[in-house]
């Protein structure tokens, strides 16, 4: 079922949609404030709270013991918290100067942690083994998607459909995952809050203009990182207290 998923979406982006070049209006956001000579401060400083979702999970993971979780996986939560606190880095160097250039560094940490993540739900949910040898293909996919968006943007025939490919393949997979194949860490509640956080985000990024100028002070894009910040944090959290549990059983 998930490999099937997967094939028809490659096929119907590449053989059903044309290139798809980087609008050059994605990168004029709504708060363009400055402050502490920090270009769009908000948008910059509002990563902070990445960087300390992703120290959390890897303080979580350094903590685990290895007879907690599966030793399969144990890489790709490592790298899934990597690259949530590269994410801050990469994140807000692009909204201190927005340009296709920076966004190459805040597209790849990115994919990096949707495919780490996807070989984490693969591995709980069917099998560890599965999980763990799937990790180095999607996460080889996720670096060539961006990778070939920026070589097509450079040479002048800007393509996204393999980086939205792989960004929102795994929003399709991973609730068909969830639902089909039970876990023995229980009800994977925190993935649900996790998905869910991404599509609010995902609308106000949508809506960046919009929500700012309710006059509220701040911006659709500014929330969207509070949001995916903050259901990712809630998530090591998650992590945290089942390996509490596991060790209590």
């Amino acid at each position: 079922m998930v490999g099937l998923l997967s094939v028809l979406a490659v096929l119907g982006m590449f053989f059903c949609v044309d290139p798809i070049a980087q609008a050059p209006a994605y990168h004029h956001f709504a708060d363009a404030r400055s402050l502490l000579r920090i270009n769009h401060f908000w948008n910059v400083t509002s990563n902070a709270l990445f960087a300390l979702s992703g120290l959390v999970g890897l303080w979580v993971v350094a903590g685990v013991g290895k007879g907690v979780f599966a030793p399969e996986l144990r890489i790709a939560y490592w790298l899934f918290f990597i690259a949530v606190t590269l994410v801050a880095l990469g994140s807000a160097y692009y909204h201190w100067a927005p340009d296709n250039a920076s966004l190459v560094w805040d597209r790849l940490p990115m994919t990096l942690a949707f495919m780490a993540l996807v070989a984490i739900i693969l591995g709980e949910h069917i099998a560890p083994r599965v999980g763990g040898r799937l990790l180095l293909p999607l996460v080889l996919a996720g670096m060539a998607s961006v990778a070939y968006w920026a070589y097509t943007e450079a040479s002048g025939r800007g393509d996204l459909r393999a980086y939205l490919l792989v960004q929102f393949l795994p929003m399709l997979i991973i609730p068909v995952v969830l639902l089909l194949f039970p876990s023995p860490y229980g009800c994977p509640r925190a993935y649900w809050v996790l998905l869910a956080a991404y599509l609010v985000a995902k609308v106000c990024e949508h809506f960046d203009a919009a929500i700012y100028q309710q006059g509220l002070g701040v911006s659709g894009h500014t929330l969207k990182h509070l949001i995916a910040a903050v259901a990712l944090l809630l998530l090591a959290l998650d992590y945290r207290r089942r390996a509490r549990l596991l060790r209590c059983a």
